[in-house]
């Protein structure tokens, strides 16, 4: 089977409900209300598939949610129908989905003859994001909640697309999970803060030892934290390793920050390792007083103590943070220790 032209996953997923679902499903449960999206885990869903995708998890599948008590009534039946009926292709992609053999829940497109193995999940709301994410978001959220939740989930479950929300509680639970209460936002940006704060001086205190490889690996942490920062103060979740410099792209400080990040990684002594990180900590820190969140603070670098070491001592953004938070309970949550 020769390979079709490669279509964004999601608007797949968009035509597949559509075109190919939406009909079944008013066929097997007419007039039961329900909702339909594509959300959840997948390249696809933030936007960043590429024809490489298509090797594995990838391909026109969504979920329907149905109401709870509606799930054991109508589920099975739906997913018969669509079994027995969705066709074998759609926009020239298989709809069947086999194991790979490599992993019991990895599964891959594969062309059949027999019924359809799709992955169109019929699920219930708080089933699903309780499943996804290990809380209801219908119910009330807890800075608990919040905090122990990866951001890598929290962009899965807000990002991707709605097709159809008969139910009127889907959008709703994505919208309660756009993003973090305030006082909750200016916590999680002091944390990162403090992240950042950590390992300031060993960038120089490495290499003044003749560590250039520890140097360099600090760089790359204090890199990772940078990026990191600008996503959650451009109110953004950060996703996982593999796409997080594909979203720090696409930020406010991202086509000026690119260049100098790369500089620092590409630096093979500490003292230019310092200088990029200096003028990537002194550029964060200047978005920061941009954002009124605290009274403006001073964005130079400078020693460490009595140390040559250049820093921007970003303990001072942290507190700054901490101490405009309302909420006595949020604003007791301990930051990171090094």
């Amino acid at each position: 089977m020769s390979t079709p032209t490669f279509l964004p996953g999601l608007e797949l997923s968009r035509l597949f409900y559509a075109e190919a679902v939406r009909p079944l499903l008013e066929e097997a449960a007419p007039g039961i209300p329900y909702s339909a999206a594509r959300i959840g885990p997948g390249s696809e869903v933030l936007g960043y598939d590429t024809p490489r995708s298509a090797d594995h998890e990838w391909g026109p599948r969504l979920q329907i949610f149905l109401h709870a008590q509606d799930v054991p009534r109508h589920a099975d039946r739906i997913g018969h129908v669509l079994s027995e009926h969705l066709p074998k292709t759609f926009h020239g992609w298989p709809t069947h989905f086999a194991p790979t053999g490599e992993a019991h829940d990895i599964r891959v497109m594969r062309a059949t003859d027999g019924p359809v193995h799709h992955r169109v999940e019929i699920t219930d709301v708080s089933s699903w994001f309780t499943d996804t994410l290990g809380f209801d978001p219908t119910r009330p959220i807890t800075p608990a909640h919040w905090l122990g939740t990866p951001t890598q989930r929290l962009a899965e479950v807000t990002a991707g697309a709605v097709f159809h929300d008969g139910l009127h509680t889907l959008a709703p639970a994505r919208a309660a999970l756009r993003w973090y209460p305030h006082d909750l936002w200016l916590h999680v940006l002091a944390r990162q803060w403090q992240h950042i704060s950590h390992e300031e001086a060993f960038v120089g205190r490495c290499g003044e030892v003749g560590d250039e490889l520890g140097s360099a690996v600090v760089a790359a942490r204090q890199t990772h934290h940078l990026m990191r920062l600008c996503l959650l103060m451009d109110r953004r979740y950060p996703p996982y390793a593999k796409w997080l410099g594909s979203a720090f792209a696409h930020t406010t400080s991202g086509h000026r920050l690119t260049p100098v990040l790369r500089a620092a990684l590409a630096a093979t002594d500490r003292h230019d390792r310092e200088h990029h990180l200096a003028t990537a900590y002194e550029t964060v820190a200047a978005l920061h007083n941009q954002l009124g969140l605290t009274d403006r603070i001073d964005p130079t670098t400078r020693p460490y103590h009595s140390r040559p070491y250049r820093v921007l001592h970003a303990e001072r953004f942290a507190q700054a943070l901490t101490a405009r938070i309302t909420d006595r309970t949020i604003r007791e949550l301990p930051l990171p220790q090094p």
